[in-house]
């Protein structure tokens, strides 16, 4: 949970983690050897379609409890019996889980202000991990909550805040506490109070796993051990579910870190053939997808076929055991309707804005492994006027960028009545989730990207005995699309899975007509022996040339055009966006400034700025390619650069100013 402007917290969630991850508190590595992720819980969570609910401002299903207050723009009057009365909704739309935001009792403190009543509204600092918060409702409640879910075939995963806690937090039931400070706690001293909060909701409800907040805050060595922990309680109890089978719950884990692939890594998944967590949100895709589709929470958009081509390339960083699980928003993100009119593209009175609403969530359908949809996305939900917000006061207002999401849940036939276009959407989804239940090559089938433009991107999808071919539109403009039936390993007829269209080879080719943001799922209906053609990575040079490419350049003594010293700062692991001395440019004459690093295989957003962020500066057109140079500009909040850096290496950040100091050219160039 975020509750801040989303640079600073993520700044503060780094600087925490790492002091977490490096405490002497960790346990060493040694002691724990190696545990494997289930085999049978990783083949299940493919086939997830989550959808996920901010209890309190979901639904107001009892009028005698509610918390009243909270951030954002809702009622604040969610509990867990709008849950319940939301199920058959949830379920219509082709969904088979739900995650719940924390319903754990945050008992107020004597005299505490607003702010905190709105955070406890939150359930993300809680008091009490053994009670239901009883302005949500009673345990009695959640029980029949997760009995009747799991009755219409819907996992339940409950939030574990297993890092952080309300200061008046309460001894569990065997009288454990958890130990050190409130934000963060210490590990390993921590470790056996949150694994009998993360086994007590299992055994006594039966939940089937856990989403973990702000999991960068718990040491790796310890995620493995609250995993072999959820694991076994899971094993231990068993439901009837929705086929009249008798089933354990799944046990599955996901994890909340809001960074990039190597972050993401170090903190979550851990190393190959050692695996700390299994699962992971995909933030760094999310981001892709809503900067193709949409544009970003810094109206950073216009992106094509190509740029969701590299992002789906990097999950070549993460270990073998890696499980990403992809959305489009939560309850910190901005709405992709919000974002679509933030970025002056569309709004919901326009065509276009609900053709980009289909295209995204159409990426959602065709992702392999799990995938999860915040509730109102299947509406194309947005907060009136948010678009034109002023930012003074937000947090009171409720229109801050990390919570302007929770707003009040439209629930077809429980809160409101859908107009057209809303319902269209909504079918629409359920179209492509029971599309994607009957077509496992969608969900966990092997992805081959054969196509990728700044108009259009393709994926072939194989498992088992069935091919299929994704295809979507990343402009609005209608196209025709010739399609190789060597490279995508068709011999027959490609028949498209929702309109019943048939394609025919012609000449060795399909031409397959696109409309703006259109996606179509094809059936490849008699697959060549050869199979999909892996396409060759064209040849790029990373290096550049010139002077600014140089990485022997010898520091001159001396005054440049740039009084202040500046620093490359980011996403990087080693830095988490603080200034590091090892990040420092020095002068090399000539009006450049350059800083030689060893940089891992990557995304990464950064700016190159003083201490004290005044001056700051940045890539013009917030991007920047290796080898290339760019236009240097001034930078501010949100205008972040991004840079994939496709292999590890040295690499040589170069700025170049005039004589009186503007800016003038940018580089990162791998040494030679």
């Amino acid at each position: 949970m975020i509750t801040r402007n989303i640079k600073s917290c993520l700044a503060l969630a780094i600087a925490a983690s790492l002091s977490a991850c490096g405490s002497s508190g960790s346990l060493p590595s040694s002691e724990t050897p190696a545990y494997v992720c289930d085999a049978a819980m990783t083949a299940q969570a493919d086939d997830l379609r989550i959808y996920q609910i901010m209890v309190e401002s979901f639904v107001n299903g009892d009028d005698a409890i509610g918390h009243g207050t909270g951030y954002g723009t809702s009622h604040h009057k969610g509990d867990l019996q709008g849950v319940i009365d939301s199920l058959d909704y949830i379920q219509s739309l082709g969904m088979n889980a739900i995650w719940l935001t924390p319903i754990f009792d945050s008992v107020p403190v004597e005299g505490q202000d607003h702010w905190a009543d709105r955070l406890d509204a939150t359930g993300y600092f809680a008091s009490n991990y053994f009670a239901i918060d009883p302005r949500f409702g009673t345990m009695d409640k959640a029980r029949e909550l997760v009995e009747k879910a799991h009755e219409k075939g819907l996992y339940v995963f409950f939030d574990g805040v297993f890092g952080h806690h309300k200061g008046n937090v309460v001894p569990s039931p065997q009288g454990r506490l958890p130990v050190g400070e409130n934000n963060p706690v210490s590990y390993p001293e921590s470790l056996e109070f949150y694994k009998e909060v993360a086994t007590y909701w299992i055994k006594e409800l039966k939940i089937d796993g856990w989403r973990l907040d702000q999991a960068y805050q718990v040491p790796t060595d310890a995620w493995k051990e609250l995993r072999k922990s959820v694991d076994e309680a899971s094993k231990s109890v068993t439901y009837t579910n929705a086929k009249g089978e008798t089933v354990n719950p799944m046990g599955y884990m996901v994890a909340e870190i809001w960074n990039n692939q190597n972050y993401i890594n170090e903190t979550g998944y851990g190393p190959q053939g050692d695996p700390a967590l299994c699962s992971a949100f995909d933030f760094p895709m999310r981001y892709r997808v809503v900067e193709t589709f949409a544009a970003n929470e810094n109206a950073v958009g216009g992106k094509g076929g190509e740029w969701l081509a590299e992002g789906m390339d990097l999950h070549k960083l993460y270990p073998d055991h890696a499980k990403p699980n992809l959305m489009l928003g939560n309850h910190d993100l901005v709405r992709l309707g919000d974002l679509l009119q933030r970025g002056g593209i569309a709004s919901p009175q326009d065509a276009e804005y609900w053709l980009r609403n289909k295209a995204a969530i159409s990426f959602l359908a065709a992702y392999t492994g799990p995938i999860t949809m915040y509730y109102g996305e299947e509406i194309g939900d947005q907060v009136e006027n948010y678009a034109a917000k002023v930012e003074q006061d937000c947090a009171v207002k409720g229109l801050c960028d990390d919570h302007v999401a929770r707003s009040s849940a439209k629930i077809d036939g429980v809160t409101a009545s859908l107009n057209k276009r809303q319902a269209e959407l909504r079918d629409y989804v359920s179209e492509l989730m029971t599309l994607r239940a009957g077509h496992p090559a969608l969900s966990s089938g092997k992805r081959t990207n054969v196509m990728a433009t700044d108009a259009i991107y393709v994926d072939h999808k194989q498992a088992d005995n069935e091919a299929l071919l994704y295809m979507v539109s990343t402009t609005s403009r209608a196209d025709i699309i010739p399609l190789d039936g060597a490279d995508i390993g068709s011999e027959g007829m490609l028949i498209d899975l929702m309109s019943g269209d048939k394609f025919k080879m012609q000449d060795g080719k399909y031409y397959i007509p696109m409309t703006a943001f259109e996606a179509r799922f094809l059936k490849i209906e008699t697959p060549s022996a050869a199979g999909v053609k892996v396409k060759e990575a064209a040849a790029v040079s990373l290096a550049g040339e010139g002077f600014m490419a140089q990485c022997d350049n010898p520091t001159v003594e001396g005054v440049g055009p740039v009084n202040e010293t500046l620093y490359v700062v980011g996403d990087f692991a080693d830095s988490g966006w603080k200034h590091k001395s090892a990040r420092a440019f020095e002068y090399k004459g000539s009006n450049v400034y350059q800083v030689v690093k060893e940089e891992k295989a990557g995304a990464y957003r950064m700016q190159y700025a003083s201490k004290d962020w005044s001056p700051q500066f940045t890539a013009d057109g917030l991007s920047l390619k290796p080898g290339e140079k760019g236009k240097l500009a001034r930078g501010g909040y949100g205008k972040d650069t991004a840079v994939t850096i496709p292999e590890a290496g040295r690499y040589v950040w170069s700025l170049e100013f005039s004589s009186d100091g503007q800016p003038q050219k940018i580089m990162v160039s791998k040494c030679q």
